[in-house]
C-alpha cells in the first residue's frame, strides 16, 4: 500500500486506481484500498467517485480514515460563497 500512496503523491493516480481496482477485486472488504482509491479519484478531480469510495471504506470500517476525508469533502462540496454570485 505504501507504493500506491506514493503513486498518488506522484500524480500517478491512474496507475494507483488500476492497482487498487485489482486489490479490491481480490479482497472486496479491504477498507484501506477503498480509502486510497478515494484519494486517487480526489487527486484526479472526480469528487463523486472519491466520496463513493470513502463511503464504501466507512461501511466496511467505521473507524477508517475515510471518515475524516469524507467530512472534508462534504465541507468543500457544501461551501457556498455568496459574494461569488453577486457580481
Amino acid at each position: 500500500m505504501e507504493a500506491i500512496k506514493q503513486l498518488i503523491l506522484d500524480n500517478k493516480a491512474d496507475e494507483a486506481i488500476r492497482l487498487l481496482d485489482e486489490i479490491i477485486a481480490a479482497d472486496p472488504q479491504n477498507d484501506e484500498a477503498y480509502y486510497l482509491r478515494g484519494n486517487a479519484w480526489r487527486k484526479k478531480g472526480n469528487m463523486q467517485l472519491a466520496i463513493n469510495n470513502y463511503l464504501e471504506a466507512m461501511e466496511i470500517n467505521p473507524e477508517s480514515p475515510a471518515r475524516q476525508a469524507h467530512a472534508m469533502m462534504m465541507k468543500i462540496m457544501n461551501f457556498f460563497n455568496k459574494d461569488m454570485y453577486n457580481h
